[in-house]
């Protein structure tokens, strides 16, 4: 196969440009499990309303719930029988970069009616998530994701329910189905593609039974394309113990949590609502809290309540060494709407703000609003890595790194928990390190999925 240069990558964002896959079709002696992207129905607004057209894996929304034991090999056979090519990246996940799923940077794009294997080993139990990485922003907004869980080989907390929690917000027409604009500039200048309809695993009205003093792990994913979600607890109280499937130092008593598009919350709760009430998951928006996710309490699980969990057993993610000795980079962002910048460099030269627009671009990296054909740092594997991030713009980023977990460091604070995505807020400059101990080529970009293929992407390469 021909590499793509990073132009061209862009644009296959973008556009959808794709090759056949790297894989031939499998022969029928394989017996690999399907993971199908197709066309489907789902009930996202009230039964008094139509079902809404959607594109999800398997037919649904969200997709299956994946699952396996740390440590084993994975193996899904990708089937795209989607109109536009696609791929799967699995978000958060240190996989061989092969297997990474971004098209034009680890593998070609999948056409529609083809396939290509999906093998890996899964290093690290935690919750994390599947999606497409070829027109995201199309592709996400339609459905198409899902959650990988990895299961603890021990040490996992004693509950009486583990459940997935997959958030989403829609833009929906009056009549229930997935409103157009998708790709106008407005969204991709501004916030990103913010919905008017907020489902959990698909439902506007998510509920389950529970019992008094019951145990529950929660698995919170975000997946919109851009909405930051606030998230807190009415009728449960409990701790949060891991952020992007890494497990916390010690569990952290939960009060308020924000997520932002990508972020992961793994939270052990007890219901405290008594029997015959009920317990929230509540979203607040403007000083107003909304229940997204209801619990009723029938009956009773035990007489008092059970201790604090303890922390899940550590990450495999190697420990930070000597700070001062590690490589360093430094990413400005810039552009967007009420922004200052004035032009950037696409296409290989200066151009002003108004001819990106007209070429679908409202973000820059370091001056550059293309897919740069250097990466933002060449690394050794096992070297330290710092990255400098500064939002020089209107607007929040979720800054998501593929293949690594990092800290954010700084010199007045103790070491932040790994993330794979860190939201940084309009002028906020923030510090991450992370030792770069899995080779390849790993994208850096904006998880507001708007954001990325008008200009929000970087790479950086481990040799």
């Amino acid at each position: 196969m021909t590499p793509l240069s990073r132009r061209e990558f862009a644009k296959v964002l973008v556009g959808g440009v794709a090759a056949s896959a790297v894989l031939p079709r499998l022969g029928r002696a394989v017996q690999i499990a399907p993971l199908v992207a197709q066309e489907g129905l789902a009930q996202l607004a009230p039964t008094t309303y139509r079902e809404t057209a959607i594109w999800g894996f398997e037919g649904t929304v969200p997709g299956p719930v994946l699952r396996v034991d740390q440590g084993a090999s994975f193996s899904r056979r990708f089937v795209n029988k989607l109109s536009q090519a696609s791929s799967i990246h699995w978000h958060g996940m240190r996989i061989d970069n092969a297997m990474d799923g971004v098209p034009g940077l680890t593998q070609e794009a999948v056409r529609p009616g083809d396939e290509f294997l999906y093998r890996f080993t899964a290093p690290d139990a935690g919750t994390y998530w599947y999606h497409p990485h070829n027109r995201t922003w199309e592709q996400m907004a339609r459905g198409l994701y899902g959650a990988i869980i990895v299961e603890e080989k021990d040490g996992a907390p004693e509950v009486d329910v583990d459940e997935v929690l997959l958030i989403d917000d829609w833009r929906l027409t009056q009549d229930a189905q997935i409103a157009g604009g998708l790709g106008n500039m407005h969204d991709w200048s501004h916030a990103g593609r913010i919905g008017n309809w907020v489902t959990v695993n698909g439902q506007a009205s998510w509920a389950r039974d529970t019992r008094y003093l019951s145990r529950l792990r929660l698995r919170l994913v975000n997946t919109a394309n851009a909405r930051i979600f606030n998230l807190a607890l009415a009728g449960l109280e409990g701790w949060v113990v891991a952020l992007d499937g890494m497990p916390l130092d010690k569990p952290e008593p939960l009060e308020n949590l924000t997520l932002a598009p990508a972020q992961r919350a793994d939270l052990v709760v007890d219901v405290t609502a008594e029997e015959g009430g009920q317990a929230f998951i509540v979203s607040y928006e403007r000083d107003k809290g909304y229940a997204i996710a209801a619990f009723s309490v029938r009956g009773t699980e035990r007489a008092a309540r059970m201790p604090a969990p303890d922390p899940l057993p550590r990450s495999n993610v190697p420990d930070l060494t000597d700070l001062a000795t590690a490589r360093s980079a430094r990413l400005l962002m810039e552009g967007g709407a009420m922004g200052r910048m004035r032009g950037a460099m696409m296409n290989g030269r200066m151009s002003e703000m108004r001819e990106m627009v007209s070429a679908g671009k409202a973000w820059a990296f370091n001056g550059v609003a293309d897919m740069p054909d250097r990466p933002l740092i060449d690394v050794a594997r096992g070297e330290t890595v710092r990255v400098t991030m500064s939002n020089d713009t209107a607007w929040p980023h979720a800054m998501h790194l593929h293949g690594h977990h990092f800290r954010q460091v700084a010199s007045d604070a103790p070491l932040g928990p790994l993330r794979d995505t860190l939201l940084l807020d309009r002028g906020e400059t923030v510090e991450i390190a992370f030792v770069a101990d899995n080779p390849g080529d790993w994208l850096l970009h904006c998880h507001m999925l708007e954001h990325a293929p008008s200009g929000m992407m970087t790479w950086l390469r481990v040799s």
